[in-house]
């Protein structure tokens, strides 16, 4: 997931040069929710990773 999210950024980063602004908007907005999706999960399976190691 965090590979999409950084895929997403490239995209809107390359958009952006070329001066393509509806789409950097939208692939930026994508690789946040991708990110923070990516971040909840993480944090997630830290907590439930540990309960099972016990």
């Amino acid at each position: 997931m965090l590979g999409w999210a950084v895929m997403f950024l490239i995209i809107a980063l390359v958009a952006g040069i070329f001066g393509f602004f509806g789409i950097v908007s939208a692939a930026v907005g994508i690789a946040k929710v991708l990110f923070f999706v990516f971040l909840i999960m993480f944090v997630i399976s830290l907590i439930f990773g540990r309960r099972r190691g016990f």
